[in-house]
């Protein structure tokens, strides 16, 4: 197996952004649209035309004339806005994508951390039983008791040897899940001095996934009001400048200029367009405003869940955990000196082993929970 190394969070979040392939198609997407800021101004097609024959006397005549259009009005002016808004809505996308890196990240973060908590505990048991062992076997030699206290304290030994093994495999595969979302060939590992608690900042006013959420269909309506700009500055005329070199009756050279305007007579399209891209901005704003109403419901079902785990959590940190641990020292002193039978104490030692498993399940149901409602899900559709 490969070296491990250990990152804090901080870092693997750092290292996602920067490794994440999905990011950097967006900052492809960010670069193009930036570049394609220098096609707004769109002259058309220059025009090169060549006439041969009889079209001055009954010689055989030449006529080649170069024109070109140019467009008047705003369009240019409408066309780089259009652009620009489309480079800033790219960037407001690669937010949002950041945003679901980070997620993705803390969670299988602090599903390692979780995976790490229960091999510890498995670690603490197999000491625990591998003592109660000993302490069968002694009575049983001395007579004290019988040979199911050795066969029963074995069976669990083997048990808790067998987990261990099976918990070795899934930490395999939390840290796999971890070095996905990070993406890198670097075998990582969360850094073991890590608080298994989840450090939850407690959200302002307004949270960060509203604000991108928001700033993401204002840049959209952005979008559709500069594009419907652009479609209502195609209506306006194109101005043509030209030159024109010809013979007459085979003789040369005449030549001079032309002008001339393209009249968009039948500019329905480009007015229908406009109405349409201005629907667009109904459409973006409508799905903003649901989209906030799902948000803030969403935000309300994750606090309630948030409140219940961090009670329950709270409960195992400032007793339940207590209890284990006295119920654990009293038992195993009680037994050893022979105060204790043998079903009492295995009784006793489930219920403080228990508590202590509830206890790790409760931490890792609120540090899920506490992510959940630092990132709430962000609907862009």
């Amino acid at each position: 197996m490969s070296a491990q190394t250990k990152i804090s969070l901080e870092k693997a979040i750092e290292l996602a952004k920067s490794n994440n392939i999905d990011l950097k198609i967006a900052d492809k997407e960010i670069e193009k649209q930036t570049v394609l800021k220098k096609t707004a101004f769109q002259p058309d097609p220059l025009q090169v035309q060549y006439q041969g024959g009889q079209f001055n006397s009954v010689d055989f005549d030449h006529n080649v004339s170069v024109q070109q259009f140019f467009p008047l009005g705003n369009i240019t002016k409408a066309n780089r806005q259009l652009q620009e808004e489309l480079a800033k809505l790219a960037e407001k996308r690669k937010a949002l994508s950041s945003y679901e890196v980070e997620k993705a990240v803390t969670l299988a973060y602090y599903q390692y951390l979780y995976g790490v908590s229960i091999q510890k505990l498995n670690s603490e048991l197999n000491e625990i039983y591998t003592k109660f062992l000993k302490n069968a076997e002694l009575r049983f030699k001395t007579g004290e008791s019988g040979n199911i206290e050795v066969i029963s304290a074995k069976a669990k030994v083997k048990e808790i040897e067998t987990q261990k093994a099976q918990l070795e495999y899934d930490l395999a595969i939390y840290q796999k899940q971890l070095q996905f979302f990070v993406q890198t060939n670097e075998n990582i590992i969360p850094d073991e001095n890590t608080a298994l608690q989840y450090a939850f900042i407690e959200n302002q006013e307004i949270s960060k996934a509203e604000l991108l959420m928001t700033d993401f269909y204002q840049q959209q309506i952005s979008v559709y009001q500069k594009e419907a700009g652009t479609f209502k500055a195609l209506r306006t005329p194109k101005v043509g400048l030209g030159y024109f070199a010809q013979t007459i009756n085979t003789e040369s050279l005449f030549q001079g200029f032309t002008a001339g305007l393209q009249i968009p007579l039948f500019g329905g399209v480009n007015t229908t367009k406009a109405k349409a891209a201005e629907i667009s901005i109904s459409q973006s704003q409508m799905a903003l405003d649901k989209n906030k109403m799902i948000l803030n419901l969403q935000k309300e079902e994750l606090q309630n869940n948030f409140k219940k785990h961090q009670k329950n959590l709270a409960y195992y940190q400032n007793e339940g955990l207590q209890y284990a641990n006295q119920i654990i020292d009293t038992a195993q002193k009680s037994y050893a000196n022979g105060d204790m039978s043998y079903w009492s104490y295995i009784s006793f030692l489930n219920q403080a082993i228990d508590i202590k498993k509830q206890f790790a399940e409760a931490t890792h149901s609120y540090n899920q929970s506490a992510i959940e409602l630092q990132f709430p899900t962000i609907k862009n559709n």
